[in-house]
């Protein structure tokens, strides 16, 4: 009897030390990371330097873990998003509108100063003798045309639905070959090269390129320039608040608004960043559903 208490205390003990040792390892395990990811709209490496600083940063004001993961395509940003692989994004127009309806519940936090009133400009090679126009000039029919990535706001969407409203027809109609670059950097690239006469290409990229030398004018021009439409902004999960506290999304976008060093802004480039909501992006989903590209029943 005796010796089946003592083999009954020792278990107990086991039992008990075996909790407390268990209970202070979760205590002391690494909190969770939040991360974070951003379509690839340039080239990988000016990704990874722009938005490994944006970790640093939302990293100091949050007090957690940050991460930024590059991918490598629009689609594959959505499919992250969707899959709780990031928790945040900085989408464009597009990619967001898709991003959201495929996970309930989250939503457009923040936007560029610029980004409600963004724009895409349409580049020639000056081999083609187009010069710049207030109106889509209609001698670029039978050109070869280049586009951005197929799932880009500025590089496809919009530059498509201005293409048509102004010529008439579909781009595969309109031009003698239509192409797809994957980002606004190639995009320049191939129509500075001549390898395409004429493609889109988001303004902001096209203008820090100029700036930085990347751009021969004598090979490359702008134009035309499209009206004005909503464009990039952050978009979060809904479900952000259950892993890191109630008030976890409210911080995230106190920090993304707050965000004003300047080194942080030009690498976007952006002047700083204000309030954004998902309906601001119903003009983005209403074209992308007349040209195509979003079916409405889904």
């Amino acid at each position: 009897m005796r010796i089946q208490l003592l083999r009954t205390f020792a278990a107990l003990t086991l039992l008990f030390v075996t909790s407390i040792s268990s209970a202070s390892s979760a205590n002391t395990a690494s909190p969770k990371t939040f991360v974070f990811s951003a379509i690839p709209d340039q080239d990988e490496a000016n990704l990874q330097e722009r938005f490994d600083k944006v970790a640093v940063y939302l990293q100091e004001q949050l007090g957690i873990k940050v991460r930024y993961i590059p991918v490598k395509s629009y689609s594959a940003a959505v499919t992250a998003f969707r899959n709780n692989q990031v928790q945040l994004a900085w989408f464009g127009g597009l990619s967001g509108v898709q991003a959201r309806r495929l996970v309930p519940g989250s939503q457009a936090i923040a936007q560029g100063t610029e980004d409600p009133f963004f724009t895409s400009y349409i580049i020639a090679h000056s081999s083609t003798g187009l010069e710049a126009s207030d109106s889509l000039p209609t001698a670029i029919t039978g050109k070869t045309f280049t586009f951005g990535s197929k799932g880009s706001t500025s590089g496809r969407l919009m530059p498509e639905h201005f293409i048509r409203e102004n010529l008439g027809d579909t781009p595969n109609n309109l031009f003698s070959k239509v192409g797809y670059s994957g980002d606004h950097s190639r995009t320049i690239a191939l129509v500075q090269s001549g390898a395409y006469e004429v493609g889109a290409v988001n303004y902001k990229v096209w203008d820090k390129q100029l700036a930085a030398g990347k751009i021969d004018s004598d090979k490359v021009k702008v134009i035309w320039r499209t009206p004005s439409y909503p464009d990039y902004q952050w978009t979060v999960r809904g479900d952000v608040n259950n892993s890191w506290g109630p008030d976890f999304q409210a911080r995230l976008t106190e920090a993304l608004l707050a965000m004003d060093d300047p080194d942080l802004l030009a690498s976007f480039p952006r002047s700083g960043f204000i309030a954004a909501d998902n309906n601001l992006y119903q003009p983005i989903l209403d074209t992308a559903i007349s040209v195509g590209i979003i079916d409405a029943g889904k």
